[in-house]
């Protein structure tokens, strides 16, 4: 068992800016995806995406943070935001969710490409493969922070977190950072040039990250503390897993229209 570090979760301050690990962690994540996407970009030769790269890019961080401050409104404590809609938009108040803002760069990411005649299933797939990069990067971020830890366990690496009470908890943060940020890169990276040289379908990349995703989360839940407003459905399913098995039925079904269609790349 151990006792979690004290951690400032400021770095830095310049008078009133204050530079956080979180915030740095997400900064880290898209300069990755950034990256690498420019690297497939040469690799694949994909002239359409690279004309239209750093728009695209705005608009889905714009979808991103709306998505995911809205998918949490909605998702996880609609019937105190629908009593205080002023506070819809204080994102500096913390709550965010993943499954909102995968929602919002979904549908920004298509309204896009449908308006500038891009192949939305074809650039989807460059895009999606760098994801975990960030995904990992934010649940490191979530650890320095002490915040959504594990449920109450005695394995050996068990953790007394800040705000978890005095009982050992599992550092749930770090499990996700594992299976959402590094195993799903280490799978998804390299089929991503499967998919190139094989000639998959196109959409093949979203689908397999809808599906990988939603299991790793579905795994990891049975670690994570739910959320004290909300509980377990039926004694047992979170609120993340729900989500996160409508995740994996539309990869599923996704999967079966891309394959039937043959949208190859």
């Amino acid at each position: 068992m151990f006792t979690f570090p004290h951690i400032d979760p400021v770095i830095f301050s310049l008078g009133p800016l204050q530079v956080r690990w979180y915030g740095l962690m997400y900064v880290l994540g898209f300069a990755a995806s950034y990256f690498l996407v420019r690297r497939q970009i040469a690799a694949f030769q994909l002239t359409n995406l690279e004309r239209e790269f750093e728009n695209l890019n705005l608009t889905m961080l714009i979808c991103l943070v709306l998505g995911g401050r809205l998918g949490y409104v909605f998702f996880y404590n609609f019937s105190y935001y629908i009593q205080h809609p002023l506070e819809i938009m204080a994102t500096w108040q913390g709550g965010m969710s993943f499954h909102g803002g995968m929602l919002g760069v979904i549908g920004g990411g298509w309204l896009y490409c449908r308006r500038k005649n891009l192949n939305f299933l074809e650039n989807a797939d460059v895009y999606v493969v760098t994801i975990p990069i960030g995904l990992g990067l934010g649940r490191i971020g979530n650890f320095l922070n002490g915040e959504l830890y594990g449920r109450v366990s005695d394995v050996p690496w068990a953790m007394i977190f800040p705000t978890g009470g005095p009982l050992a908890r599992h550092p749930s943060q770090l499990y996700e950072a594992l299976l959402e940020g590094l195993l799903l890169f280490v799978i998804l990276w390299p089929l991503k040039k499967v998919q190139h040289t094989r000639k998959w379908p196109r959409g093949s990349m979203l689908a397999l990250f809808l599906v990988l995703y939603g299991v790793f989360r579905c795994i990891v839940e049975f670690f994570r503390e739910p959320d004290a407003h909300i509980g377990l459905m039926a004694d047992t399913i979170s609120r993340g897993q729900l989500l996160s098995v409508i995740m994996i039925c539309a990869g599923l079904v996704l999967l079966a229209v891309v394959s039937r269609k043959k949208s190859f790349s």
